[in-house]
């Protein structure tokens, strides 16, 4: 891969990690405990705790900040996950079969781990 490639998916990846910060920043806050984890945090509602319908509101939209959080933290550290790549000289290269992922691939997601042939196990990777 050039180095003009290396940069424009640098770039791409960069811009998607910033909306996806912003985003979770929306749904939820960085773990004071743990700083490379984040956790939903409930939805500010003006409830008084005897209002059984507003603390299930409450609990409600908690919920699905959770669901939401976590698809966008899976997706958080794929993109952090490429970038470090870039950094250490592997980007574009499958973890399974160690060749080049296809071009059209990194299009459609530049934080691919595999080539096209082994799309199906990138899942199975930790």
């Amino acid at each position: 891969m050039t180095g003009q490639e290396l940069k424009y998916f640098k770039e791409r990846l960069e811009t998607e990690l910033s909306l996806l910060e912003k985003e979770l920043g929306t749904v939820g806050r960085i773990n004071p405990e743990n700083p490379k984890d984040w956790e939903a945090v409930p939805a500010v509602m003006d409830t008084m705790p005897a209002d059984e319908n507003e603390v299930a509101d409450t609990i409600e939209e908690y919920e699905s900040n959770t669901a939401i959080l976590k698809q966008l933290e899976t997706r958080y550290n794929e993109v952090k996950r490429a970038l470090a790549k870039i950094d250490n000289g592997k980007y574009g290269i499958c973890e399974i079969s160690e060749k080049m992922i296809e071009r059209d691939r990194l299009e459609a997601n530049p934080a691919a781990r595999t080539c096209k042939e082994h799309i199906s196990q990138e899942k199975d990777l930790v």
